[in-house]
């Protein structure tokens, strides 16, 4: 049988495993539940797709996002291992098919949202699967207790219950104790191996500086420090107003947000992971599943809620190894908006009913009715007509999804559909009465498995490319087709859905569990207070505050934050430290010189306190090594 590593190195061609993956992997392949929280960028995926391979049958994963399930599979079809995913823009015929195939065992991985696991049609084929390991990503997502709580994830339990001698692996990023002993409780995990890496990130320096301007603080950063950046704003408006600041700076710039359409978030992070943008300036949309190791800086425009989005987001920096920054940025009011957070974030109950009331009378949902169905959701036309703030409409709709009534998704794609309705003689008929359109019913029948009993996903440039005409021509023809009964045809859409996992209640009688409700809101207050802990962080050290928060691992000190630095400083007073500092760079010609002759220069010089301040200037790049060895003045980041 091969080996792990030979697995890892044959697809991923990688020669050894980082951290804990060895130990993880080799206990799925022991059949004990596992859970694994492993920093950001500390290779999760690898530590259940490793030993899927080496199993027989399907590895099934659940995933809460779209995007992450479409990055992870077609990074493993690239590698050449087959996986697919159940994703909410199928259609009932295709899942089945899809289903099928992985019952005749054509896919090694198959990835699906929780809900999946609920519908009928799943169900019915379960136990034909011949499921080998069932891994759970994002598993802090089944903690009521932690920051992104999504009720499905309870029921994923129910997995538990039907195979029962399945293993199951947990895998998260972010979990403090606390929520990771909920996560093995509400998953019914057996005895599992719990796997807790430290989160300390040893070549990423932490900063936080209390700014006048935010703008000039970004330009002085980006041209300090050369390469990728990221920077995250809390509203979408933020992101293009930064964008375009930069773009006067001469600095390659774009903004990224779910509410542009799918065509163009795929255009701008391709530019950007190609070094074509340099820096993409984005909401917490951006990132997940993105694989870009080479980032060198993550700047927060707005400090996040909690440390757990902090890290995740912080994290996206420096993952190849090479010295990065994470750089968060304040204002005075920025202090004022964190403390208001909460009662902002948890409405009353009287303002979710009311909310509520106005969702159903918007999308004209009757009392009784709506469970199961997706309706269009226009965020800003429906604040506007019922005058509500869109910022309490959208803590409302995540309420109203922790509490299982419906579920909101700004970024559902759902792809263009064809199904024939014309009966089989008419068709026949059909080339002859319209002959423009033959070429692309044509194409339909040839290229799309029972289109003609079912309705099915078409991709109208993939149309366009077979039959060598333009996407303009095919869209009319499909328009045409459609008006003549021949074909059923909707087009994508993009549009905000919200889907009702239950009738629509009387307002009245909307049930809210107002326990765990305020609970959930004490916990959330305790993670903002956390996050502003963090910011006001005068001499601890930055990294280990972080790691402390997530694990009861001893951390040390990073000794390269920027209160690391500062506590180094401090050994001698700001003026000796100046001092040596301005003597160090007046020794330094243009050329550069070796260490023995910058030492003589500087004879005069208590050689203890010389090293503590070139030490210094060295950690925070002030002062570079060229390939001779010789010491040269830098720009970087001050």
């Amino acid at each position: 049988m091969i080996s792990a590593k030979q697995t890892l190195q044959h697809y991923w061609g990688h020669e050894s495993f980082r951290g804990a993956q060895e130990k993880i992997i080799q206990s799925v392949l022991d059949e004990k539940d596992a859970l694994a929280l492993l920093p950001t960028g500390g290779g999760k995926s690898i530590c259940f797709q490793v030993p899927a391979l080496m199993k027989d049958g399907l590895c099934l994963v659940i995933s809460p996002l779209i995007a992450l399930m479409k990055d992870q599979v077609e990074h493993l079809q690239k590698l050449g291992i087959t996986a697919i995913s159940l994703h909410s823009g199928l259609t009932y015929y295709e899942v089945k098919k899809v289903l099928d195939n992985a019952v005749h065992g054509d896919y090694k991985f198959l990835y699906l949202s929780p809900e999946r696991l609920e519908t009928t049609l799943f169900k019915e084929f379960l136990h034909s699967l011949q499921i080998s390991l069932i891994a759970v990503d994002e598993a802090h997502c089944v903690s009521q207790w932690g920051y992104d709580f999504r009720p499905p994830y309870l029921r994923i339990a129910n997995l538990r219950e039907e195979l029962p001698k399945i293993p199951i692996i947990a895998l998260t990023a972010s979990a403090t104790p606390f929520v990771q002993k909920d996560i093995i409780e509400k998953l019914k995990l057996k005895q599992p191996n719990v796997f807790v890496e430290s989160f300390e990130r040893n070549n990423l320096s932490y900063s936080v500086f209390k700014v006048d301007s935010k703008i000039n603080k970004i330009t002085e950063i980006l041209n300090n420090v050369e390469g990728s950046s990221i920077i995250y704003c809390r509203n979408r408006r933020q992101t293009k107003n930064v964008a375009d600041l930069l773009k006067l700076q001469n600095i390659s710039a774009d903004h990224y947000h779910a509410g542009l359409t799918q065509e163009e978030r795929s255009k701008k992070q391709n530019a950007w992971i190609n070094d074509q943008t340099r820096v993409m300036i984005c909401t917490n949309a951006f990132g997940m599943g993105i694989d870009k190791s080479s980032v060198r800086t993550v700047i927060h425009y707005d400090a996040p809620d909690c440390l757990e989005n902090y890290y995740q987001e912080a994290g996206r920096a420096g993952r190849d190894g090479k010295k990065a920054y994470a750089v968060l940025l304040y204002q005075t009011e920025d202090i004022k908006d964190l403390k208001s957070l909460t009662d902002l974030r948890f409405p009353t109950i009287q303002e979710i009913k009311k909310v509520y009331q106005s969702i159903a009378d918007y999308l004209q949902i009757p009392v009784g009715l709506g469970e199961g169905n997706y309706y269009d959701f226009d965020l800003s036309d429906f604040s506007k007509n019922f005058k509500l703030d869109s910022f309490l409409v959208m803590n409302v709709l995540k309420v109203l999804e922790q509490e299982g009534h419906l579920s909101f998704s700004e970024n559902i794609f759902l792809p263009s559909q064809v199904e024939f309705t014309a009966h089989k003689v008419v068709l026949n008929e059909a080339e002859k009465n319209y002959p423009k359109t033959a070429d692309v019913m044509k194409c339909l029948l040839r290229t799309y498995e029972g289109i003609y009993d079912n309705r099915v996903s078409i991709n109208e440039k993939q149309i366009a490319k077979l039959c060598k005409l333009p996407f303009e021509k095919v869209y009319i023809d499909l328009q045409e087709l459609n008006t003549a009964g021949i074909i059923a045809y909707l087009p994508q859409k993009e549009t905000p859905q919200i889907h009702f996992n239950l009738n629509r209640a009387p307002a009245k009688t909307l049930h809210i569990s107002q326990d765990a409700y305020l609970q959930r809101k004490k916990q959330y207050a305790d993670r903002v207070e956390k996050m502003l802990d963090y910011l006001k962080l005068e001499t601890a050290c930055r990294s280990k505050y972080i790691a402390d928060y997530f694990t009861e691992i001893k951390n040390e000190n990073c000794g390269i934050c920027d209160n690391c630095l500062n506590q180094k400083k401090l050994n001698l007073t700001r003026a000796d430290f100046k001092t040596i500092e301005q003597l160090i760079y007046a020794a330094i010609p243009p050329q550069g010189i070796n260490i023995k002759e910058l030492l003589a220069e500087l004879k005069e010089l208590n050689e203890e306190d010389f090293w503590k301040v070139f030490q210094m200037l060295q950690e925070e790049k002030l002062i570079l090594a060229d390939e001779r060895g010789f010491i040269k003045q830098s720009q970087e980041l001050k």
